[in-house]
């Protein structure tokens, strides 16, 4: 009788191993799915994060070069009144600077 306990006590022991590792295996399971899971939602957030950077990226650039035109007419307008201004006050020194390296070249020093 005693052996049939000790026998019975092992096949106990054995199958509450077995229990706990089919425990252990679903656990393992479960975490895979949720490591997959949460991998797929991260790559879904990802891909929506990019499309909508894509998409901002997209419009502004619509809208600068839809500018562009307008942009290059403002600068060359811009370009031209700088021009005039350079002229202007070349023309309105260039007298004084004449007149300026003359006595600086003219001028004999002891």
């Amino acid at each position: 009788m005693e052996a049939n306990r000790g026998q019975n006590g092992i096949q106990q022991l054995l199958a509450a191993e077995q229990e706990a590792q089919q425990i252990v295996n679903a656990s393992k399971n479960a975490k895979l799915a949720r490591l997959k899971q949460a991998k797929e939602e991260g790559d879904k957030d990802i891909a929506e994060f990019r499309a909508r950077i894509e998409r901002e990226f997209q419009r502004k650039v619509a809208e600068s070069s839809g500018d562009s035109g307008a942009n290059v007419k403002r600068l060359e307008q811009e370009t031209e009144t700088k021009i005039h201004h350079l002229k202007t006050e070349a023309a309105r020194i260039s007298y004084d600077v004449v007149q300026m390296l003359l006595k600086q070249v003219t001028t004999v020093k002891n």
